[in-house]
């Protein structure tokens, strides 16, 4: 029997193909034009070519109308290998929301910390935001403090690593100070 693509595939490759394009192709632009990569691109630099598992490509935030129109919700994350190594890695989006974290990008850097434990894996966090999505409120602020807790559950633990890739603000850069290495970009 050959496979027939139906409606719901086409429409899963769409949503897919769209998640893919972050905020869209002038923020990505505007990333580039200030000599910075993406966070898919610096994610597909940094892990072995074609080792990169993503978590909830999908998931949304929850926040407003703009949000939901981009799939992943300002981070990807999930698994892959450096040098053979499996690592777990997140890696914020500036060109969605500025990277803010909202319950659901929160919810995604959680799922992925859990995982490294889990496995006995590194962590490693390309941090680029804004900092707390203040469209959720105190609800966004609650979310640094899931964060907060499992960095300090993992310490000892797993490896955690940060790298301070752009203007991070607020809880953006109280998390990386509570992991073990934090690099920063210059500019």
């Amino acid at each position: 029997m050959q496979w027939q693509e139906n409606d719901n595939v086409a429409s899963l490759e769409a949503l897919k193909e769209n998640a893919f394009q972050g905020g869209g192709a002038k923020r990505i632009e505007v990333q580039h034009k200030k000599g910075k990569l993406t966070a898919r691109e610096r994610i597909e630099l940094l892990l072995d070519e074609g080792s990169f598992e993503e978590f909830d490509l999908l998931k949304s935030g929850q926040a407003s109308d703009s949000a939901d129109e981009y799939a992943g919700d300002g981070v990807i994350t999930g698994h892959g290998t450096i040098g053979g190594r499996e690592v777990c890695i997140f890696s914020q989006d500036f060109t969605i929301l500025g990277g803010s974290l909202g319950q659901a990008h929160s919810g995604k850097i959680c799922k992925i910390m859990d995982h490294a434990v889990t496995v006995g894996a590194p962590i490693i966090g390309l941090n680029d935001s804004g900092g707390a999505r203040i469209q959720e409120g105190v609800d966004s602020l609650a979310a640094y403090g899931e964060i907060f807790s499992r960095n300090v559950l993992a310490s000892g633990v797993v490896p955690q690593i940060s790298c301070i890739m752009g203007p991070c603000a607020g809880g953006a850069v109280y998390s990386p100070a509570m992991t073990d290495f934090t690099f920063m970009v210059e500019d």
